[in-house]
């Protein structure tokens, strides 16, 4: 089981500081399950600020709930910066929000390569009506508990520097 309890107080500045701008957040997970999502939830008065998560595990899901075309899954892959931009803008087109977040990487132990490593993570975060922003980050010598955790909490932050 993953302990999302080290995250919360970050998670607490994300709930805290959307609260106050008036700011809501969906999410577009794809590695991390549905944590980010789980972890503000944690957070009491986050009804006010979460809108939606989309979980979208699997190259359909993605395609289906997010709209990511099927051009990006089967050219650049579903780990990778068009991909996490495709998810980021369908997050915020399929939801009411603000702001969004959404994530895809490898959290191992296998499935990497020599260009796609285990511990890669895309992160894209948007405003509505403005544009996405993306980010890659190799979180290296981590197990897989440890890439998600690592996700999670660069996702936070990123949310956190998105909601001014």
């Amino acid at each position: 089981m993953t302990d999302l309890a080290p995250l919360l107080p970050l998670a607490g500045e994300v709930v805290a500081r959307c609260t106050a701008r008036g700011l809501t957040v969906a999410t577009a997970e794809s590695c991390t399950g549905g944590l980010i999502a789980a972890v503000l939830t944690e957070i009491a008065g986050s009804s006010a600020v979460i809108d939606r998560g989309f979980v979208t595990y699997s190259n359909e899901a993605k395609i289906e709930l997010l709209g990511v075309p099927v051009e990006t899954i089967t050219g650049p892959g579903a780990v990778s910066e068009a991909t996490a931009m495709a998810m980021v803008t369908g997050a915020i087109a399929r939801s009411r929000t603000d702001l969004a977040i959404a994530v895809t990487g490898i959290a191992g132990p296998d499935g990497g390569s020599a260009d796609k490593p285990v511990g890669l993570v895309h992160f894209a975060v948007m405003r509505r009506n403005g544009p996405p922003r993306h980010e890659a980050r190799v979180f290296s010598r981590l197990d897989r508990s440890g890439v998600r955790l690592a996700t999670v909490e660069r996702a936070l932050q990123l949310l956190l520097d998105l909601a001014v």
